[in-house]
């Protein structure tokens, strides 16, 4: 009986592939898989179902499709025109491969994969180079293609004097002329379209899709042919280059520097999203060329990731709250640490430190030591250098100097919160900080958020409001351990959606990264005026229109310790309980307006051991406030919560006067015993909502929690 035929080795994968790419008019193939995988077909306004075919298991993602251009590039380009046979056996046989491709890369995670070891923790094959090859090649885009083309700007614009010397533009002239070429694709791509369905079959081609002319750019860019003629050469594969280096999949492969290529007087380009990228990224290799430029490059490198930080920050918290280059000072002279950005907002901090290291081409080949090295440089030393400084902020026994000499004071902080942000796409960024980041938490150091400033765009963007963005941040970092995805615009989208919450009974949620269309709408919405919803369905539509989403607002603009904590906790409810609660304030608020008495409402939620209790009344601050928090800790102590909120309003127009945050330890209290038997039980949402009236007598307690009579305290007549 014959054997099973062993798998192909990856190399033998990889050498058919480049057999088939070298075939005659295969370059009619790329241009089919690459419009038919990303061409967003809509009618009106863009919606979720546009995009489903960009997340199918079946399309080819760009890594794939790179491949398959480095290795045509390989061989002399034929563009003869395949009859549908042929053209449909290209197709067929690419995907076959790819997959097969696929296969063979996931079989290193089974090769090491010890099933004993891994139920006692001894094993994970995660660790290993060969294993994470797959998670990087296979990552999803962390990037836009439009963040790539405009952060170019402020990436490169302090290099502008040597992209004009050297290369003949600025970047400026670049990104335009990058934008007028996705324009014109789009163009051409429905077209093209068009053009076929009127075609038979054997004329079938969109190449045509992606090529064009210096001059139809120039037209549309309104620049200069010589200026469009110089930046498309500096992004073209250059005459007589073979790709000789392509000889394995993670191998250096130019058509990923060098995305254009030159047909006579013709340019092919396959991908915006690729000339974008490559704009973001070549010009620093250019500059490294020039030794006696290249320390300047790596300054502006790092000046760059600092800069945009800052700036994306200062966006949402407002400028005063936003300090850059901030040295801790043990003496005048001795400087103990160093604070890229800071964020001081009531008593929370946020430290970012931003990194400029990449992921280099070792690495992606899967060798363990580099993959650790390249993390341990981009990621772990970030975070190392902000945990020290956390800590010298939560001691405050130094002195904080920003960059330009003033003197920052820190209060007293409840967390402080560490983002460690790099600069380029890392492919796999946070599933390799959950394989590889050494961190340590306490009470007041949250573990590190892991981003790169493409994601510090989108979260600033859509989170715009101080409160928005810390109670996202504090639930991302808290619960590392239990979401995973493929990038991190994924769990931004589903927050946005769903409201980012896990209940104790989830150990683990993995998130598809078609979760992301509603984000990726709005930010075409936003940056690119595509037809769109420019706020997702979600949590910044539904909070808004209630009163508890009143109460955030006015939190944010009083940032005091106490409300702070209160308004992350209302960002954490769930839409039915924040319009159910809302309405019961409302209520409240009528019935104290018709009766002219105290009114209160006790809210606890079993789910998360906390609660808070409202009170409604115009009572001088000093009595309102200690019956507040009389009745609020009785009812932390019933519900044995090691958290409570208070808060009291208005009647007149429900704004919120103040609010308090008990946040101890529940231990057994006699004295409260007592009370908390003759407490009445508070009213149910529903009985709020029906206007029911709890009947009290004079000399009962009051159900206030402060301790006295009733007749003596709320019954005052």
């Amino acid at each position: 009986m014959k054997g099973k035929t062993p798998p192909r080795t990856e190399s033998e994968i990889f050498g058919e592939l480049e057999t088939l790419c070298s075939s005659p008019g295969y370059i009619h193939a790329i241009a089919f898989f690459c419009l038919r995988d990303n061409m967003i077909r809509y009618s009106g306004e863009m919606k979720p179902e546009d995009m489903r075919h960009l997340f199918s298991r079946t399309r080819l993602i760009r890594t794939e499709t790179s491949t398959l251009i480095g290795l045509m590039l390989k061989h002399e380009i034929r563009y003869d025109l395949p009859s549908p046979e042929v053209m449909n056996d290209y197709v067929e046989k690419t995907e076959k491969l790819l997959e097969e491709l696929h296969e063979s890369m996931s079989s290193a995670f089974f090769a090491h994969l010890n099933p004993e070891a891994t139920k006692e923790g001894g094993s994970n094959p995660f660790t290993y180079g060969e294993v994470l090859r797959e998670a990087i090649f296979y990552g999803g885009e962390s990037a836009y293609n439009f963040q790539y083309r405009d952060f170019s700007v402020r990436k490169y614009e302090k290099d502008d004097e040597w992209l004009e010397t050297n290369k003949g533009f600025s970047i400026a002239a670049a990104r335009n002329i990058t934008r007028a070429v996705g324009s014109l694709l789009d163009e051409k791509g429905v077209t093209t379209l068009a053009r076929a369905k009127r075609l038979p079959p054997d004329q079938w081609t969109f190449l045509p899709a992606c090529e064009f002319s210096v001059e139809e750019v120039a037209r549309r860019a309104q620049i200069d042919p010589a200026t469009v003629e110089r930046v498309l050469t500096a992004f073209t594969v250059p005459n007589g280059e073979k790709n000789q280096g392509f000889a394995a999949l993670h191998d250096f492969n130019v058509a990923i520097a060098s995305p254009l290529l030159r047909r006579d007087d013709t340019f092919i380009l396959f991908n915006i999203y690729s000339l974008a990228e490559a704009l973001y990224e070549a010009p620093f290799y250019w500059m490294g060329l020039d030794k006696t430029y290249v320390n300047t490059a790596m300054r502006n490198r790092g000046l760059f990731t600092e800069e945009f930080s800052v700036e994306r920050l200062s966006q949402v918290f407002g400028k005063s709250r936003v300090h850059s280059n901030v040295g801790i000072y043990e003496s005048k002279t001795k400087t103990v640490g160093e604070i890229d950005a800071l964020v001081l907002f009531g008593n929370r901090a946020v430290v970012l430190q931003a990194k400029s290291k990449r992921l280099t081409l070792e690495a992606r080949r899967g060798n363990d030591g580099q993959i650790r090295g390249d993390f341990k440089k981009s990621v772990q030393d970030s975070y190392d250098q902000g945990l020290s400084c956390a800590k010298h902020l939560l001691d405050r026994k130094h002195s904080f100097i920003d960059g330009d000499a003033k003197t920052v004071v820190v209060p007293p902080l409840k967390e402080v919160y560490i983002l460690c942000v790099v600069a380029d796409h890392y492919p796999a960024l946070s599933f390799q900080a959950r394989q590889f980041l050494k961190y340590e938490t306490n009470d007041a150091v949250a573990p590190p958020f892991v981003l790169d400033v493409f994601t510090l765009d989108a979260m600033t963007e859509m989170l715009d409001s101080p409160l928005l963005l810390l109670s996202y941040i504090d639930r991302r970092v808290k619960y590392s351990e239990k979401l995973m995805a493929s990038h991190e615009l994924t769990i931004l989208s589903f927050h946005l959606k769903q409201n980012l919450w896990l209940s104790k009974e989830h150990d683990l949620v993995m998130l598809e990264d078609g979760i992301s269309t509603d984000l990726d709408l709005a930010m075409l919405a936003r940056r690119e005026e595509i037809p769109a919803k420019r706020t997702p369905d979600g949590i910044l539509t539904r909070l808004k229109k209630t009163t508890l989403g009143r109460f955030v607002s006015e939190i944010e603009s009083r940032p005091d310790p106490a409300t702070i904590s209160l308004g992350f906790f209302l960002l954490t409810i769930g839409e039915d309980s924040v319009i159910d609660i809302s309405r019961g304030i409302d209520k409240l608020g009528a019935m104290g307006r018709a009766d002219g008495k105290n009114h209160d409402m006790t809210v606890a939620f079993d789910t998360s051991g906390t609660g808070f209790t409202i009170h409604c009344n115009d009572d001088p601050m000093d009595v309102a406030m200690s019956r507040l928090e009389n009745h609020a800790t009785l009812r932390k102590y019933s519900q044995r919560a090691r958290e409570w909120f208070g808060v009291c309003v208005h009647p007149k127009d429900l704004t919120l006067r103040f609010g308090i945050n008990l946040d101890f330890p529940w231990e057994p209290n006699e004295q409260a015993d007592s009370l908390i038997k003759n407490m009445p039980k508070s009213r149910d949402m529903a009985a709020v909502l029906r206007g029911g009236k709890r009947k009290i007598g004079r000399n009962h307690p009051c159900p206030c929690g402060s301790g006295t009579k009733y007749k003596k305290c709320c019954g005052k007549s």
